[in-house]
């Protein structure tokens, strides 16, 4: 027998001898989406608390609460271990997790590992509030907010925890940052606020930088003599005013506040515990996944953390070809073949079998919403080979993704896809199309790209302060990228407007 086709036989038994016994879980709340392979108890229980986290920021920052059409999907791997080999592609390496605010969809990745001995709550369970952290506050708190309260913010909520009647304890220590707070030289709290993580030179003042972020959040929410200081210099910063003039204004002598800082440090930490119960809002439904489903998850994880390395998707599509044989009515699995073909580096991927994937995931399923979109991006491609650019050929690629919109109205894919298209045709986009956008960013603010695309668009039709506050959030985030060329651009544009409509005033 051909060695291939061996090979191939091969994977589809291990796919069987695995799919054959269900392993993971799936948790739907009215926030999250959350996969795990532990047991159902273990899965409530982390279900409840994660809600709580998110109705304790809710109460604090009051944002409504009710269910989110666009939850975050989150995913509970066994081990710490598992979580570094996803995250970094190899073996070896071990993560408390991490967060992806991917434009196909926002993902989390944490574990169930107790690696135990650590003061405080699981290191596991802080990084991931620490995430949400900062997903609550791209989806929800819409400011620009500068680079040390992003990560002091983030920090300041990790350490949440929930005692036995589930009131919620904040501003518990982060144990973690003890040493780079105490035994490493210090970052002066006027540099801190003016720089970027990104400006430090190795990862030991990367640790000293969020420590010093998290301790100067923890003093300016707990320190009676200084507060209202952070609201006024939050503020001042999305009025517009010069960084160092807000600081000033809001907190006084730099030097002081760095001498109050340090102080600070070495004190005894107070936390707070929320007067009532955090009540857990709706109801968690678990169910365990039919074995295609089961299969694929792995899958679809990897593909999604593969970040466009082409031997991990040339893997994971050789794996996905075998679970298609061996579900082959499973239209996921052959949308997610589809999509580990596509991104695979332009030069070397074949499109006759992302189309070929395509077309039998929709033939599977009519209104399968993300293998619609795709349908809709290879038409687009098709026209460049048929050289046809007319407005006809605009219809059909637009037609598998109105499809796709109308079938799932809250996934912001389809809606920025449909507005992309007039951008690629050159086009100005019609109202409806710049609605769908508008619409995309409030269902997926923390998706960068889509961020500094609805930017523009604001700008191009002259709503300046709201595209520029906008492009400010991206250009603050340690996270984002581009931010600051955006935010160049945007005031160009609007100096430009103002120069145009100061000369035909005068005029």
């Amino acid at each position: 027998m051909h060695k291939g086709a061996m090979a191939a036989l091969a994977l589809i038994a291990a796919l069987a001898a695995t799919g054959a016994q269900a392993k993971w879980l799936r948790a739907d709340t009215d926030n999250f989406i959350i996969y795990s392979e532990g047991n159902e108890r273990s899965l409530r229980d982390f279900a409840e608390n994660l809600q709580r986290f998110d109705a304790t920021l809710r109460f604090r920052f009051k944002v409504p609460g009710g269910k989110e059409p666009n939850r975050l999907t989150i995913y509970l791997l066994p081990r710490a271990e598992d979580a570094g080999r996803l995250m970094s592609g190899k073996r070896g390496s071990s993560i408390a997790g991490f967060y992806s605010p991917d434009p196909e969809g926002s993902f989390a990745v944490s574990h169930r590992e107790d690696l135990g001995g650590g003061l405080g709550t699981p290191q596991s369970q802080q990084t991931l509030f620490h995430e949400y952290g900062h997903h609550f506050m791209k989806r929800y708190v819409h400011a620009a907010f500068p680079a040390w309260f992003i990560e002091g913010f983030a920090e300041y909520y990790s350490t949440v925890d929930f005692n036995r009647e589930g009131k919620a304890e904040i501003g518990r220590p982060a144990y973690g940052r003890a040493y780079g707070l105490l035994e490493m030289p210090k970052i002066p709290a006027e540099k801190l606020l003016f720089v970027q993580p990104g400006a430090m030179r190795n990862s030991g003042q990367v640790d000293v930088y969020y420590g010093r972020s998290w301790i100067l959040t923890h003093m300016l929410y707990n320190d009676a003599s200084r507060a209202g200081q952070l609201t006024k210099y939050i503020e001042a910063i999305n009025r517009g005013e010069e960084a160092k003039k807000a600081a000033v204004e809001a907190f006084g002598d730099l030097a002081q506040l760095d001498k109050d800082l340090n102080r600070y440090t070495l004190r005894p930490l107070t936390y707070r515990t929320s007067l009532e119960p955090i009540a857990i809002p709706g109801n968690i439904a678990i169910t365990p996944l039919v074995a295609a489903e089961d299969a694929l998850i792995d899958l679809r994880l990897e593909r999604m953390s593969a970040s466009r390395d082409k031997e991990r998707l040339v893997r994971v599509r050789d794996q996905l070809r075998g679970l298609t044989a061996l579900h082959p009515g499973h239209a996921n699995a052959w949308f997610e073949l589809a999509m580990a073909e596509w991104e695979i580096d332009e030069e070397e991927r074949d499109l006759a079998a992302v189309r070929a994937a395509t077309d039998k995931a929709l033939a599977l399923d009519a209104d399968h919403v993300r293998a619609n979109v795709l349908l809709g991006r290879l038409l687009a491609l098709d026209m460049d080979k048929k050289n046809d650019f007319t407005a006809a050929a605009w219809r059909e690629v637009r037609k598998p993704i109105a499809h796709a919109n109308r079938t799932n109205p809250d996934d912001p894919v389809p809606l920025y896809a449909y507005f992309r298209s007039f951008v690629d045709q050159g086009v100005m986009p019609p109202d409806i199309a710049i609605q769908g956008l508008a619409q995309a960013f409030s269902l997926a603010p923390e998706d960068i790209q889509l961020r500094m695309e609805y930017a523009f668009s604001l700008a191009n039709k002259g709503d300046f302060e709201p595209a520029i506050k906008l492009a400010k959030s991206v250009a603050f985030d340690p996270h984002g990228g581009g931010g600051e060329d955006l935010l160049n651009q945007l005031e160009a544009m609007r100096d430009r407007s103002k120069a145009k409509s100061d000369a035909a005033a005068a005029e």
